[in-house]
C-alpha cells in the first residue's frame, strides 16, 4: 500500500494550543502556508501556497484515495486542517499517525523529544519554534516592522526559505520515526480505535453558550466583591498575594505556613477566641478568590466552534503509561463533581443572571458555579445524554486478576465492596446503615489506598486522617487488608518477580493472562487484550532499601523524559488500569456499531447524545457490561441514567 507523509505550516489567529484545532480552522483567518509531502521513499517536495503555488493533481488525488495511506507526526492536525483547506471531510481510517506508533512504545508525545530519544539524523530543526512564531502566529504592530499584524514571506525572503526547509526536516524526520519503528507498527485493533477516537472528536459536543457566558460575567462580579471586601479587612495592595496575607495574619498573631485550601480549613475549623470575625471572614474569602472554576467555562468559551460545538476534548494514547485517553482544551477528565440536591434552579438562576437570588439561596457562590461546569454540556435538540460508566472497574479487574474469589463473589452478587472489604478485614458482618455499619468507612478508605501496595503514607493521602481515623490506627489497616486479600498481595510480587525474570533471562514469563517479555531494548507487558504496554531501555539499579529495582525512561512528573523506578505493585496500577481502558475502548466500539453516537467519554464513563424516544439506560449498559472474549469470568456491570444537560448521577 503506498504512503504519502505529510507536514504541513499554518496561519491562524485563533491560539492554537488555547483553543484547539478545530476552533484554530474554523477562524476565518486560518490558511495553510506550505505543504511538504513525500511518496513512500522519493524525496520530499514542498508547496508553497503561501505563495501561490498549487497542489499537484496526485497529492489532491491521494488525499481522497482510500488505497493511499496518510502518515503525518500528530495526524488529526493534518487531517483537520486539510479538511478544511480542501472543504470536505478526510476520513481518519485513510490516516496513520506516528505520534500514535510512537506513545504506543512510551516514547515522548512530541516530534523532537521521540527523535532525541530514537537518535534519528533528521532531528526537527532546533529553529522552527522561532519561524513558526515569525510566521505562524499574529504580531504587535511596532514602528520597526511597519505597523503589520502578522509577517507575510516577502517580509523576511531568507527567513521564509528557512521555513520551507523546517516544514520538509519535519517530514523527512518523520519519515525517520516510522523506519526505525516499522517493527512496531500499530495494530489494527488499535488503529480502529484511534478512528473511533477521531470520529468522537470530530462530533464534538455541544455547549450551551449562554450558561457560559453568565457564569464568567457572575463569577467575575463576585471576584469583584470579594477582592473589595478583602481590601477593607486587610488593606493590603493585593490581599489575594499569599506573601501578603500570610504577613497580614502574622501581623493578627495567626502564623500558617502555607495558604492551601487544606491549611486554610484547617485554621477555619480550628477557630478560637484568638481568631476574631475579621481574620475569620478574611479566611474564608481567601478560599473563595482562590476558587478558579471559571477558568474551565474560559477554557469552553474559547473552544466552541461556529457549530456550536467543542471538538477535540481527548487525545488517543495520552497516557501513554496505559494508553489511557488524556483531556484537552476543557480537561474534562477533572471536572468538579455536582452535589447541589436543586442543581437545575442553580442553573436557571445564572443562566438567566439572576446573580443576586443564587447570592441569596446558596452560601457559595464560587462552589454553584464549580458544580455546574458539567452543565453546560448539552445534546443537540431532540436529544438527550445518555451516561453509563462501569461500576468499580479497577475493583473488578483486580480481582479477576489475582482470583481474589471472596471480591468476585460479592461483584458477582452486587454486593457492597465496601461492606466487604471492612466484613473481611474485621471479621464481623458490616451493613451500610445496619450492624457495624461504622466499620464501612475503614474499608472504604483501606480499598481507595490500599490496592496497588499503598501503606500508611497512601491512606493519610487519601484523607484518612481527615474521615477521623488517627495515625495510630493505620499501620494496622494496611495489616489487616492484606491479610484480606492475600490473592491480591501476592499478585503484586509475582508480578514483581516475572518482570525481574524476564529482564534477567530475557525471556517471556507469565502470571495468569500476563506475560512479561524482554525485547530490542524494551521491557514488553502483554496484557489479557494482548495489547502491549512498553517500559523503555529498562535495567536493574539498586533502591534505598539495597534490592533490585526495575528501572526503565520514560516522562516523569517534571513533565520531562528521565529515569523512572518501578516495582510489581506499580506494575499491577500500570496493568489494572490498562486493562480497564481496553474494556472501555471495547465497549465504545460495541456502541458505535450499535448505531449510538459518543460525544465524550471521562475515565470509565461514555456520553451518548441519543435521539429522544430512541433507546434506554438499559440498552446501553447492557452493551457496556458485556465482558470482552479475553475478559471471560470478569463481572463487569455498568451503571447509568438520563439527562438533559451533563451532570453526575
Amino acid at each position: 500500500m503506498s504512503v504519502l507523509s505529510i507536514d504541513i505550516e499554518t496561519y491562524s489567529e485563533v491560539d492554537l494550543p488555547k483553543c484547539g484545532v478545530y476552533a484554530y480552522t474554523d477562524h476565518p483567518s486560518f490558511e495553510i502556508l506550505l505543504f511538504a509531502y513525500a511518496f513512500d521513499e522519493e524525496p520530499t517536495s514542498i508547496v508553497d501556497l503561501k505563495c501561490g503555488e498549487q497542489l499537484p493533481q496526485r497529492v489532491l488525488n491521494a488525499l481522497v484515495d482510500p488505497v493511499i495511506t496518510k502518515t503525518a507526526f500528530n495526524a488529526a492536525f493534518e487531517r483537520t486542517c486539510i479538511s478544511r483547506y480542501l472543504n470536505t471531510h478526510l476520513r481518519a481510517e485513510h490516516w496513520q499517525c506516528t505520534a500514535v506508533q510512537a506513545a504506543m512504545l512510551a516514547l515522548p508525545l512530541s516530534l523532537v523529544g521521540v527523535g532525541e530519544v530514537l537518535d534519528i539524523k533528521l532531528k526537527k530543526l532546533k529553529e522552527g519554534s522561532d519561524l513558526v512564531k515569525y510566521f505562524s502566529l499574529p504580531c504587535k504592530p511596532t514602528q520597526v516592522n511597519g505597523g503589520r499584524t502578522r509577517n507575510l514571506p516577502q517580509d523576511a525572503p531568507e527567513k521564509w526559505e528557512r521555513f520551507k526547509t523546517y516544514c520538509i526536516r519535519d517530514v523527512d524526520a518523520e519519515r525517520e520515526i516510522r523506519e526505525k519503528l516499522r517493527n512496531y507498527p500499530i495494530p489494527i485493533s488499535e488503529q480502529e480505535l484511534y478512528v473511533l477516537d477521531q470520529e468522537i472528536n470530530d462530533r464534538g459536543i455541544m455547549v450551551d453558550p449562554v450558561l457560559v457566558t453568565h457564569a464568567i460575567e457572575c463569577d467575575l462580579r463576585y471576584k469583584d466583591y470579594t477582592t473589595r471586601r478583602a481590601y477593607e479587612l486587610t488593606g493590603l495592595s493585593n490581599p489575594n498575594s499569599p506573601v501578603q496575607l500570610k504577613e497580614w495574619l502574622s501581623d493578627q498573631g495567626i502564623e500558617i505556613e502555607t495558604l492551601d485550601k487544606k491549611a486554610v480549613n484547617a485554621l477555619i475549623g480550628s477557630a478560637n477566641d484568638d481568631i476574631n470575625g475579621d481574620i475569620l471572614e478574611m479566611l474564608k474569602l481567601r478560599l473563595l478568590m482562590a476558587k478558579t472554576s471559571v477558568k474551565k467555562y474560559e477554557a469552553i468559551q474559547r473552544s466552541i466552534c461556529a457549530d456550536g460545538r467543542v471538538h477535540g476534548l481527548l487525545q488517543f494514547y495520552g497516557a501513554n503509561r496505559t494508553g489511557r485517553w488524556a483531556g484537552r482544551l476543557v480537561q474534562v477528565q477533572n471536572l468538579p463533581q455536582n452535589h447541589i440536591p436543586d442543581l437545575e434552579l442553580a442553573r436557571d438562576l445564572v443562566k438567566t443572571g439572576r446573580y443576586d437570588d443564587l447570592e441569596t439561596l446558596y452560601e457559595s457562590t464560587p462552589y454553584v458555579l464549580s458544580e455546574l461546569i458539567r452543565t453546560a454540556f448539552v445534546p443537540k435538540p431532540g436529544c438527550r445524554f445518555i451516561v453509563a460508566d462501569f461500576s468499580a472497574i479497577e475493583a473488578r479487574v483486580i480481582a479477576w486478576l489475582s482470583g481474589e474469589q471472596w471480591r468476585l463473589d460479592v461483584f458477582e452478587t452486587g454486593g457492597d465492596i465496601y461492606c466487604a472489604s471492612a466484613s473481611q478485614m474485621f471479621h464481623v458482618p458490616v451493613e451500610k446503615h445496619g450492624q457495624n455499619a461504622h466499620l464501612r468507612q475503614k474499608g472504604k478508605i483501606a480499598e481507595l489506598a490500599l490496592g496497588y501496595g499503598g501503606s500508611t503514607g497512601a491512606l493519610v493521602a487519601m484523607g484518612a486522617l481527615d474521615m477521623g481515623l488517627s495515625e495510630d490506627e493505620l499501620p494496622e489497616l494496611v495489616d489487616q487488608w492484606r491479610k484480606a486479600n492475600p490473592h491480591i498481595t501476592k499478585l503484586w510480587w509475582d508480578v514483581d518477580a516475572a518482570a525481574l525474570k524476564a529482564y534477567n533471562d530475557k525471556t517471556t514469563t507469565h502470571v495468569g493472562p500476563i506475560s512479561f517479555q524482554r525485547q530490542s531494548g524494551m521491557l514488553f507487558i502483554t496484557l489479557p487484550s494482548g495489547r502491549r504496554l512498553s517500559y523503555v531501555k529498562p535495567r536493574l539499579e539498586d533502591n534505598q532499601f539495597g534490592r533490585k529495582e526495575l528501572t526503565y525512561e520514560g516522562i516523569g512528573e517534571s513533565k520531562r523524559w528521565t529515569r523512572i523506578s518501578t516495582y510489581g505493585p506499580k506494575l499491577v496500577e500500570n496493568i489494572v488500569q490498562a486493562t480497564a481502558r481496553d474494556l472501555l475502548a471495547m465497549a465504545m466500539l460495541r456502541l458505535r456499531d450499535a448505531g449510538f453516537d459518543i460525544v465524550m467519554h471521562i475515565h470509565d464513563e461514555a456520553v451518548l447524545e441519543v435521539p429522544i424516544g430512541k433507546s434506554s439506560v438499559e440498552e446501553v449498559c447492557a452493551l457496556m457490561g458485556i465482558a470482552p472474549d479475553w475478559a471471560i469470568g470478569l463481572p463487569l456491570r455498568a451503571d447509568g441514567y438520563e439527562c438533559k444537560f451533563y451532570r453526575k448521577d
